[in-house]
């Protein structure tokens, strides 16, 4: 083929693209100086950080994933139902547990109504104070309560997992009712149907100070009647100087809850008497005829049968007529007076 035949086939081929060896010619990008590109940068932070942010939050509100959070920027609950002080083998044991394995079920809190970015706990306030003395994240789940909300859910989780004794629940109800707190909701915490039994609870931890039943503690082994019977001895005229020097001895504060509710119940129940007093009755000669035995309620007399068989006899049958003339005479003189003379 002639060279001018080569040269028209040559024009006439596709136009073939740029090989990947030959690298494209580039334009000069515009020369930005150092600082509007840290003002760019920055723009451009903000802008996520506004996003992840707005994105945590609509998480959290909807309960929708577990956050950690420190523990210090978690308040306690508004209202103390446990008296345990977080002291004893089963915290220790909780704690231990969590230091070997981690967390394993979260708490819940809400977003705290008075501190922006801190929360106060619904419920998980021993595996709290737990982490708080490891000095380890808390795994929480962020919900809008109000405290009606809080109040029912720490209350129910206290009933499902580690429930309350008969006297923290008592003071919890107490406590939720000098907050003017509905009785509905107090009930709804409590897991309870009668409003008989809760109005028994608040009067009983109404009529025990506060400061006597911490010193005891939770006392888990005690049900209410014997709190009750505690509750009348305390009622009793005791002066409160009695039990504070009792509580506040070495002795009695390493003492189990429940041996400290009986020292302090042993120490206001009346001690009885173990031998009765006894009056002898003699004659002028100085024979003896019968003994008088003297008790809180009853007076019981011994007549010697072997001395005056037929005594015990006549001292029978004569009696109404004894007590008779006794209500004429309208004698005012008891027995205890008789004695002293």
């Amino acid at each position: 083929m002639s060279r001018r035949s080569d040269q028209l086939k040559n024009f006439l081929e596709p136009i073939q693209p740029v090989s990947a060896a030959e690298p494209a010619p580039r334009t000069k990008p515009a020369v930005q100086s150092g600082a509007l590109n840290s003002m760019n940068q920055a723009i451009a932070n903000l802008a996520t950080e506004a996003e992840e942010a707005e994105r945590l939050r609509a998480q959290l509100e909807a309960g929708e994933t577990i956050v950690e959070l420190a523990p210090e920027a978690i308040h306690r609950s508004f209202v103390k139902d446990r008296l345990d002080h977080f002291t004893g083998p089963n915290f220790t044991e909780l704690r231990e547990s969590i230091r070997a394995s981690g967390q394993i079920v979260p708490v819940l809190v809400r977003p705290h109504p008075d501190k922006a970015g801190e929360y106060q706990l619904a419920f998980g306030h021993r595996r709290l104070e737990a982490l708080r003395q490891i000095g380890a994240k808390v795994k929480a789940i962020v919900r809008p309560l109000s405290d009606e909300d809080l109040i029912v859910a720490q209350g129910k989780e206290n009933t499902d997992r580690l429930d309350l004794s008969f006297i923290e629940k008592a003071l919890f109800a107490l406590r939720l009712e000098e907050m003017g707190v509905r009785r509905q909701v107090i009930m709804d915490a409590l897991t309870t149907t009668s409003k008989g039994v809760l109005s028994g609870m608040i009067s009983l931890a109404n009529s025990i100070p506060a400061e006597l039943i911490e010193a005891i503690g939770p006392a888990p082994s005690i049900g209410r009647p014997r709190w009750e019977t505690f509750a009348r001895l305390l009622a009793d005229g005791r002066s409160d100087e009695d039990w504070r020097h009792l509580i506040n001895q070495e002795a009695f504060r390493a003492r189990s809850s429940d041996a400290r509710f009986e020292t302090i119940l042993k120490a206001f129940t009346p001690q009885r008497s173990t031998e009765a007093e006894e009056l002898v009755v003699e004659t002028e000669e100085g024979r003896r005829i019968a003994t008088a035995q003297f008790a809180k309620r009853a007076v019981k007399v011994t007549i010697q049968t072997k001395d005056a068989p037929n005594f015990a006899e006549f001292l029978l049958r004569k009696l109404p007529d004894i007590y008779a003339a006794y209500v004429s005479e309208g004698t005012t003189g008891t027995v205890e007076t008789e004695k002293q003379e």
